[in-house]
């Protein structure tokens, strides 16, 4: 289907959505969210892998989902994926393995959601030092989008392939982006701690992953490989430190930065206030009161704190959000619902969703 017809089509249909690497944690969530989606139909559920030694009902993987669908788990095939004639497909999938999937569907005029890194970073070289791999689509690389819906609603609407952020970047791009359009930092680097459940490591058993070792501690100290697209999407230098949690899901960050002299917590708070008022999945706290990862479990919002300390200039901002929803599957599906003019809440059970009414639907 060609993508640039769909604004002139009838409302006839549902669209028809594959997910791959639907066994994962976040490909499983995203499944759950678009079970629930008026406007969607799951036609179709892969793994990450071209081989996988059973074909596995998705229900079967996880009971939680048990008598919402049929549908069975496949190794990942770009022709099965085809002959499914799906209009978007989800990728849930390994950086290599999105790299090679989501041009052959892109050509073929499928929109993908990508919630790898593989087309996120502009920068061609910088594949093989983060990543470990050449990229070789320099093509789709130019033309793919940053999916922080908040940030970039024009641009995905009108997107083909949408390189959905990871986890720690939104927690650190969604408050520090306008503050730093906004030119209140006096320094230009912010330092960054961040702290993840350890879902955010993915479904496949580490020794530090057991429910036995699992321990606060940090990791890849000055090298992680978010620190460049936190850089790209911020556009200050960063100064990037994750921890993992002994906890299964969820992001706490600490942002620390330099502000000039006379810009006050009631300066940086219009700042944010202006840009997210209207939006539905971040919140900006009360002065006084902090995010917590308790308070956005299983939601696909943001919830941003900040203090300012006036002799020191210095200001501290806190984030929090649910990473296998805000910071994977409900930030691509809301990048969805923005491409193809359904209510931005679609999908998911919030205040706003009841009376809004969707632009179009797939033809």
């Amino acid at each position: 289907m060609n993508n640039d017809s769909l604004p002139a089509l009838l409302a006839s249909r549902r669209c028809r959505a594959v997910v791959v690497g639907a066994g994962g944690y976040s490909g499983s969530e995203l499944v759950g969210i678009l079970l629930r989606h008026n406007y969607v139909e799951v036609v179709g559920l892969f793994g990450s892998a071209s081989r996988v030694d059973n074909v596995v009902r998705f229900d079967k993987l996880f009971p939680r989902y048990r008598g919402w669908t049929d549908l069975e788990v496949r190794a990942s095939n770009g022709a099965e994926i085809l002959a499914l004639e799906p209009d978007l497909v989800f990728l849930a999938t390994p950086h290599e393995a999105s790299h090679e999937l989501a041009p052959l569907l892109c050509d073929r005029g499928v929109t993908v959601f990508d919630l790898s890194a593989a087309f996120r970073l502009r920068d061609l070289n910088s594949y093989p030092k983060h990543y470990g791999f050449s990229h070789e689509h320099a093509r789709w690389l130019d033309r793919a989008v940053y999916g922080i819906a908040e940030l970039n609603r024009t641009a995905i609407a009108q997107a083909s392939l949408i390189a959905v952020p990871g986890c720690y970047p939104t927690s650190v791009i969604l408050p520090m982006r306008p503050i730093v359009e906004a030119g209140v930092l006096c320094d230009e680097s912010i330092v960054v701690d961040s702290t993840s459940g350890v879902s955010g490591a993915g479904r496949s058993p580490t020794l530090k992953s057991l429910f036995c070792e699992v321990s606060m501690q940090a990791y890849g100290v000055l090298k992680h490989r978010h620190e460049p697209e936190m850089i790209q999407e911020t556009g200050v230098d960063v100064i990037f430190t994750p921890h993992l949690g002994p906890f299964d899901r969820g992001i706490l960050t600490t942002i620390h930065a330099t502000i000039r002299a006379g810009s006050s917590e009631a300066d940086i708070r219009q700042i944010l206030s202006d840009r997210y008022t209207r939006e539905p999945f971040v919140s900006i706290l009360p002065a006084g009161e902090w995010p917590s990862i308790a308070s956005v479990e299983g939601c696909n919002r943001c919830d941003i704190g900040l203090a300012v300390d006036s002799k020191r200039n210095h200001l501290i901002v806190c984030s929090a959000l649910d990473n296998l929803i805000k910071g994977a599957a409900g930030q691509a599906v809301q990048c969805m619902n923005i491409r193809y003019g359904f209510p931005e809440t679609a999908g998911f059970s919030t205040p706003f969703a009841a009376s809004e009414i969707p632009a179009q639907v797939c033809s």
